[in-house]
């Protein structure tokens, strides 16, 4: 069966549970928590980050995250809650999925980084 970008992203929004901007302000700094910005370069000079994010651009998330590679992301464990987010929410949800398939067991979804700012959030420069 033939699937849009539209239905994917649905989909992993639907199987990849969430995380409140609220929700991510009471663990923000936690040893136990990543947080994972999926936006590439260009994106994080516009908008700033969520500060203690560490930048993974979507392209590369499967390569950071198996510890099998000689890429792999040190913050990146099975033991830790990853939490993502872009610009959208689109690419936080496929993210939230891969990493799920990949046997990543807490994982969360923020969103978008806007409703971040909205909700209150620092944002940091890259």
């Amino acid at each position: 069966m033939i699937k849009s970008v539209v239905e994917i992203v649905a989909q992993a929004k639907a199987e990849v549970p969430t995380i409140s901007p609220a929700g991510l302000m009471e663990v923000l700094g936690q040893s136990n928590v990543v947080v994972v910005d999926v936006r590439d370069a260009q994106e994080l000079k516009a908008t700033g980050m969520v500060p203690g994010a560490i930048n993974i651009s979507r392209g590369m998330l499967e390569f950071k995250a198996d510890p099998t590679t000689p890429m792999h992301q040190k913050e990146l464990t099975r033991d830790k809650m990853i939490v993502l987010y872009c610009a959208s929410g689109g690419r936080s949800a496929l993210s939230g999925k891969v990493l799920m398939d990949m046997g990543y067991e807490n994982v969360r979804n923020l969103g978008a980084i806007k409703d971040w700012v909205d909700a209150g959030g620092d944002v940091e420069s890259p």
